[in-house]
């Protein structure tokens, strides 16, 4: 059968169900990991299957298969329905989803130079040539991790509704892990690039140049970061930083299915309760939303995996909780719609509410600005390591590259400044935000099994005050 004809017939053998969606899925993947400058891992894959769920009398049942023929994908639609029937006997709260609009949409993401145009071979010689363009710096990187991963990903989504959606979309990602020596000390630094695109954004990232320089930065943070003061000080962040925090501190707590208790067992709680929407968490200067529509982004989509429309979400507007981001299993317990956050990784698992890319809006300040009245205080531009506990309510943050800042001038580079602070007093400590926002991408993880997600996360410079920082090494 065609493609689009799977998730159709699906739904049709599925017209007994109350409430009955099909979605197929086929991507084709490379992935190369250079170890050290040697090709350690090489793999291409195709996959292609089936999800359908349906709701018979209150109760939700769901089936997968890789079988593509009718009596096939027949018998996984009767699996759905007999397991909905059998789970309707003793369902004591019966399964709702929220009322949507119908959708029909047909879109996909335009490749200058395809991906699949692009050989194995050119793939690996561009990681060989930025390992080497690391190594002639003279740094010593004891240990290096290259990987590159592209993939072509088409989805067909149907829904009893009267929803259809046909979306194409080619992602590629750089992810990055370097440890550097020097003066009896070390480092180790990760990152990533990605984007919704063709080969033509590896190119624009000039991965090899970066990489060069980083390896040079990382010598001299070794070789002379000062020791960090401790005490109250005022602090500037970069995008990453600020990135990191929007994602962790916002996008996870704020996930509904993480407030009604769905995913406590899988990824977590949330210190963030319901009756917290319309409260103050942030100083008014704070505005963090979700958009998935950002073009070239590595979490773009124009519909989620449930069929509904992708728009930007407000999670805190001026400093107060505006939304959750919410599916329409959870958008039915809060009584609304749902804004399109159901994401699932693949077609043999289950959409769950997910961020797309999740950032701190730009504010009015240049970023020389944010140093300019800062008698003393520390400049993060990156971090070696963050831990935040599983209510997303401490973190902690370990600064990489960071600068002594006196009179309002940039100084020296100094060591580990350690940023150990709660949710609330992070945000409300803000009290100017720059105008340039930045985004870095990443596989945000989640669910039991593990479904990783392309997102990207950022945010421009923003300033906080009278943070309080201890000794450390």
């Amino acid at each position: 059968m065609v493609a689009g004809d799977i998730a159709e017939f699906a739904l049709k053998a599925a017209a007994r169900a109350d409430y009955a969606e099909a979605r197929f899925e086929s991507a084709s993947s490379n992935e190369f990991v250079l170890k050290n400058g040697v090709l350690e891992a090489s793999e291409t894959s195709e996959t292609q299957g089936l999800c359908v769920r349906v709701l018979v009398r209150g109760a939700q049942g769901s089936a997968f298969t890789n079988r593509l023929d009718k009596p096939s994908v027949k018998a996984a639609v009767n699996r759905a329905v007999r397991m909905a029937g059998q789970c309707a006997k003793i369902v004591k709260e019966p399964v709702k989803l929220s009322d949507e609009q119908a959708c029909k949409a047909n879109y996909s993401v335009a490749q200058r130079i395809p991906l699949a145009d692009v050989s194995s071979d050119v793939k690996i010689r561009e990681l060989i040539s930025i390992d080497k363009a690391m190594l002639a710096t003279g740094v010593n990187l004891p240990a290096r991790f290259l990987t590159l991963h592209d993939e072509t990903r088409e989805k067909y989504y149907v829904n009893s509704n009267g929803s259809s959606v046909h979306a194409k979309i080619p992602r590629v990602l750089f992810d990055y892990m370097l440890t550097a020596s020097a003066e009896g000390r070390s480092v180790q630094r990760m990152f990533s690039f990605g984007a919704s695109s063709g080969w033509e954004a590896f190119k624009k990232w000039d991965v090899a140049g970066k990489l060069a320089e980083e390896a040079v930065m990382l010598k001299k943070i070794l070789s002379t970061a000062q020791p960090m003061p401790h005490g109250e000080l005022d602090v500037v962040l970069s995008p990453e930083l600020v990135g990191i925090a929007s994602h962790e501190s916002v996008g996870h707590p704020y996930e509904a299915d993480r407030i009604l208790g769905r995913e406590a067992a899988q990824a977590g709680e949330s210190f963030v309760v319901r009756e917290m929407l319309g409260t103050k968490i942030g100083s008014d200067v704070v505005n963090v939303v979700d958009d998935p529509r950002l073009p070239g982004s590595y979490g773009y989509y124009l519909y989620d995996d449930e069929g509904v429309k992708a728009n930007r979400r407000f999670l805190i507007k001026n400093g107060i909780i505006t939304s959750f981001l919410q599916n329409r299993w959870s958008a039915s317990h809060f009584g609304i719609s749902s804004n399109g956050s159901a994401r699932a990784n693949n077609w043999d698992a289950e959409p769950i509410v997910r961020m797309a890319n999740t950032y701190t809006m730009a504010g009015d300040y240049a970023t020389e600005e944010l140093f300019r009245d800062i008698k003393k205080g520390v400049y993060i531009k990156s971090y070696m390591e963050w831990n935040i506990d599983d209510k997303r309510f401490n973190q902690r943050y370990t600064g990489l590259e960071a600068y002594l800042i006196e009179n309002g001038e940039v100084k020296h580079l100094v060591r580990n400044p350690v940023l150990e602070i709660t949710t609330p007093v992070f945000w409300s400590s803000v009290d100017a935000v720059g105008k340039n926002v930045e985004y870095v991408a990443g596989n945000c993880g989640k669910g039991e099994p593990m479904q990783g997600i392309p997102v990207w996360f950022g945010g421009p410079h923003i300033r906080m005050r009278k943070i309080k920082f201890g000794e450390h090494v």
